[in-house]
């Protein structure tokens, strides 16, 4: 199949300039046409901001002040709320982190199950399934539609289960987000919201394919996946909000990739490959996307007139020796939530400590006024987004990011 993929160039002025060119849609357009997916490089009626987003080459803050700039919230009260979304899935996830390692512990006792290889290979025989896979091998994206019908057809006409699933494509996915991908996985097979499923219809999928797929065949009923009810919400972990004074030294890892404004730090530590996803090999469209990410945020801080070092890799051995090079105590990251790069994090922190460095997890206020709000369902975010909005002061040409 040829495709024609939408071009996601792994810069933070790339990801700028589609905001430009969408925040004129992010209105009523928006809302009346969120939903329609024609295919690889039909997509004018979405954003496609979230490669940009995942790795915040452009922030959320940065999306809703452009909007905000263009249309009341009520006009555009649809494209923000997919905003916030993103916000509640990570609070969500953050505060139930045993969601994310029992599917890591399930996926490798799964890949044996019937019909998974089938079905990753896109020879299921159900048309429209079989091209969202090999849109998704050859493009590293899918509309959020069809990766809801997508996932609903793998559990419930299928019947595979859901980890894989999500495994296979958290692992292609140029987006692919620990909380985003894992929790919506949850919510179309009724466990995120208990007993609510999300049920692929043919003429749902032909509407809004416009005619491209009439698939046969799909599951009638969606009957929720059984299994133990998710655990009380913990309290967020800690972290600190403002960056420090003094001298310290600055990681970036691909879980925010932004520059904060108005620090100096004596070196920025830069890897020069990302954290690898768990499970199987990951894809390498994303792969590549994250690597030029991280060589985009070196020329960045380069071009503020940062001192910028390449360490190998996130792990214990390449940040010490940054640190012991530079003479660093103290070592303040962008507080990164739920996955891989928390991980290696959680892995650094006691070999810095040994050699009395600290390590500063700084998280953002966008982070620490959404997240409590984020323990049960979305209606608890969402009513508080206009409250949420003003203690931003979103609509200000700056609005503030740390504080």
């Amino acid at each position: 199949m040829h495709m024609v993929p939408f071009s996601f160039e792994p810069t933070r002025a790339a990801g700028l300039a589609r905001l430009a060119e969408f925040a004129p849609r992010t209105g009523r357009d928006y809302a009346a046409h969120r939903n329609a997916d024609e295919g690889p490089g039909q997509r004018q009626n979405v954003s496609m901001l979230s490669p940009w987003l995942r790795f915040r080459l452009v922030t959320e803050e940065e999306v809703l002040a452009a909007t905000l700039a263009r249309f009341s919230l009520g006009t555009s009260e649809k494209f923000v709320q997919e905003v916030f979304w993103r916000a509640y899935f990570k609070g969500h996830l953050e505060t139930r982190p045993s969601i994310w390692s029992d599917y890591l512990q399930a996926v490798p006792q799964l890949e044996h199950i019937a019909d998974y290889a089938r079905a990753i290979a896109g020879e299921t025989g159900i048309d429209c399934f079989d091209a969202w896979v090999a849109e998704l091998k050859h493009t590293g994206y899918l509309h959020n539609h069809a990766r809801m019908w997508f996932a609903s057809i793998w559990i419930f006409t299928l019947r595979l289960p859901w980890q894989l699933g999500a495994d296979f494509m958290y692992r292609h996915l140029i987006d692919g987000d620990p909380a985003s991908n894992t929790l919506s996985w949850r919510w179309v097979g009724g466990l995120h919201t208990r007993g609510k499923t999300y049920l692929a219809r043919p003429d749902n999928i032909a509407r809004y394919t416009n005619g491209r797929f009439q698939p046969k065949g799909l599951a009638t009923v969606a009957l929720p996946l059984d299994e133990a009810p998710a655990p009380a919400p913990l309290p967020l972990p800690p972290a600190l909000g403002q960056w420090p004074e003094g001298r310290f030294g600055l990681l970036l890892t691909t879980e925010d990739l932004s520059l904060p404004d108005g620090v100096t730090p004596d070196s920025v530590a830069i890897p020069l490959v990302p954290v690898a996803k768990p499970g199987g090999p990951e894809a390498p469209l994303a792969t590549a996307f994250k690597t030029e990410a991280l060589n985009d945020a070196a020329r960045r801080a380069e071009a503020s007139g940062l001192a910028v070092a390449r360490i190998p890799a996130l792990d214990s051995a390449s940040v010490l020796a940054w640190c012991q090079h530079h003479r660093i105590s103290a070592v303040a990251v962008a507080y990164a939530s739920i996955g891989p790069e928390a991980d290696a994090l959680d892995a650094i922190e006691p070999l810095l400590a040994d050699h009395d460095i600290t390590l500063l997890r700084i998280r953002r206020r966008y982070d620490t006024l959404t997240w409590p709000h984020s323990t049960k369902g979305f209606f608890a975010l969402k009513e508080k987004i206009p409250v949420l909005l003003q203690k931003l002061h979103i609509n200000s040409p700056q609005p503030e990011l740390f504080t």
